[in-house]
């Protein structure tokens, strides 16, 4: 049911993102600038989004995110919400280890979008700011819930679900009156990727290939160059072009490899799987094509736990560094010949 849960919602969001991938790797030259009068967080700041401007008065005290991933950088923030969102995973508090630190002894109430926003249940925690850039908002669901409080949507430059992180957070923190903050968080994210690319130089280059955890109607999953990789490429790595034969031609950033044509990962050095427990690896060992993958027989291969993966689907102002943390010496000691490497939290 978890796993049912994340799989259709990020496969929904990325296939949504297919025609801008592209743009993906840098946001600074891409993303709509947040218009604010604000210096050091002072009010009013106005925040432009996909259905027109939201303008903050006063600093916001009781926030509610109706998204999946915003909590994080509220809370990297030093901002705690009153109300946050369950994506998957069922984490205390919709709040995931590498951000537990941060939220403290807060309790938010855990709202679901299962079947919508809900509306009365948000409204009743009396927020003066409903953050939602990760949300897929439509014209509908911003109007109502604009009518409980300002709200942020998406930049409107990428989609409703999963646009670039440092979009979502820059906007996020122009909201709340912490447009400098924000700013030095994003650059110690990309010093920190910076420094592990340098410190393992044999990441330049080679070849990478992520994948989900599991084989899906006798396909596997396999991330091309874009959104979901770009933690792969600040750290070097490059993605296999080879895969993109077997990606829709309306794009996605998904390509959907039959079993007979799993041969096509030969073209990558190492292999990442977003395993999240250990018989998702069993189960993917039981595969006859899997062991005559060259990845395979050389033990080129990363598998993560579920808090990892859950990590990289996250992509968030928290969430980064601990992937970078847990996967640069998985992959230096994969590449190092040290065998296949598993994540642990």
């Amino acid at each position: 049911m978890v796993e049912s849960k994340r799989f259709t919602r990020l496969t929904a969001a990325v296939l949504a993102a297919g025609l801008l991938l592209s743009a993906c790797s840098s946001s600074d030259d891409s993303s709509k600038e947040s218009s604010t009068n604000s210096s050091g967080g002072a009010f009013p700041v106005t925040v432009d989004h996909a259905f027109g401007e939201t303008t903050i008065d006063a600093e916001p005290e009781r926030v509610v995110v109706v998204g999946y991933t915003e909590q994080d950088t509220l809370l990297a923030l030093g901002v705690k919400p009153v109300g946050v969102t369950e994506w998957y995973g069922e984490q205390p508090y919709a709040t995931w280890p590498w951000a537990q630190e941060a939220l403290g002894d807060a309790q938010p109430e855990v709202l679901s979008a299962d079947d919508g926003f809900q509306y009365e249940r948000i409204a009743a925690l009396k927020p003066d700011l409903i953050v939602g850039t990760n949300a897929g908002l439509d014209e509908e669901s911003y109007t109502k819930l604009s009518e409980i409080a300002p709200t942020i949507a998406q930049s409107g430059d990428y989609t409703g679900y999963f646009e670039p992180w440092d979009v979502q957070a820059r906007n996020i923190g122009t909201a709340l009156g912490k447009k400098n903050e924000v700013d030095e968080l994003i650059d110690g994210i990309a010093d920190k990727f910076d420094a592990a690319k340098a410190a393992n130089p044999e990441f330049d280059g080679a070849k990478a290939v992520f994948l989900q955890n599991a084989f899906y109607d006798g396909a596997a999953i396999a991330y091309q160059n874009g959104l979901s990789t770009d933690f792969l490429t600040r750290l070097g790595f490059v993605v296999p072009s080879e895969i993109d034969a077997f990606a829709p031609p309306e794009g996605g950033g998904q390509a959907n490899i039959p079993l007979e044509n799993l041969s096509v990962l030969n073209a990558a050095d190492v292999l990442l799987w977003a395993t999240e427990s250990p018989e998702d690896r069993t189960t993917l060992e039981q595969e006859p094509v899997y062991q005559n993958l060259d990845a395979v027989k050389e033990n080129k291969l990363v598998f993560t736990d579920d808090v990892t993966a859950g990590a990289i689907y996250f992509t968030s102002l928290l969430s980064l560094p601990y992937v970078i943390d847990k996967l640069t010496p998985a992959f230096a000691s994969t590449l190092a010949g040290e065998g296949a490497a598993t994540t642990s939290s």
